[in-house]
């Protein structure tokens, strides 16, 4: 029985199915003709995670994050000399960078929390392997897959400009010209009232 009480018709269900099954029955099935034929992927697909190793700065963040334990980082620290400072300055150098895809579950945690774009999305899915050791790919198997990356979607004419591209702005202006914009602002603001004149 339906909600309002009334007897619905016997069989309608079982009508209505078999007209979905007829309506997909007619249409022509398109078969993916793979691997002779490439597929056609959205421009933003998932597939291997690539590395460029000289944003890695060693931080760990990724291997902190990961819920399946799946990257091993290893590094050393390097002394830097620099001109003019009173002491040399210490960075890591990337020693290892291994991911290992047998255990790897696709979440893209690390590549969200990456803080200097060091590990990025390829659309490239093609790196099965016959023997599952070999899914541990090291950083050149992982360097070499950042040629197959897509350039990122171009920002929005409208939308306000990335911090690099307004420092970098600031920079080619010159000196001078902050202060003549801060200027320029104050002078387009309204005075703020004085409550002595209000009275």
């Amino acid at each position: 029985m339906s909600d309002d009480g009334e007897r619905s018709t016997p069989g309608k269900g079982l009508v209505q199915g078999l007209a979905v099954t007829l309506k997909t029955m007619t249409q022509r099935s398109t078969t993916q003709q793979y691997p002779d034929v490439e597929p056609e992927l959205p421009p933003r697909s998932r597939g291997v995670i690539a590395l460029l190793e000289e944003n890695c700065t060693v931080c760990m963040l990724c291997a902190r994050e990961c819920p399946d334990w799946c990257i091993y980082i290893d590094s050393h620290k390097e002394e830097v000399v620099v001109p003019g400072a009173a002491r040399a300055r210490q960075r890591n150098v990337l020693d290892r960078f291994d991911i290992d895809f047998s255990l790897c579950m696709y979440c893209g945690i690390c590549i969200e929390v990456c803080p200097f774009d060091a590990l990025h999305w390829t659309p490239e899915f093609e790196y099965a392997e016959t023997d599952v050791l070999d899914l541990l790919h090291d950083k050149n198997r992982l360097g070499d897959w950042m040629r197959t990356v897509p350039p990122p979607p171009a920002h929005d004419v409208l939308g306000e400009p990335s911090k690099e591209e307004a420092t970098a702005a600031r920079k080619a202006a010159g000196p001078g010209a902050a202060t003549a914009a801060k200027t320029a602002r104050a002078a387009v603001r309204p005075p703020a009232a004085n409550p002595e004149q209000e009275r």
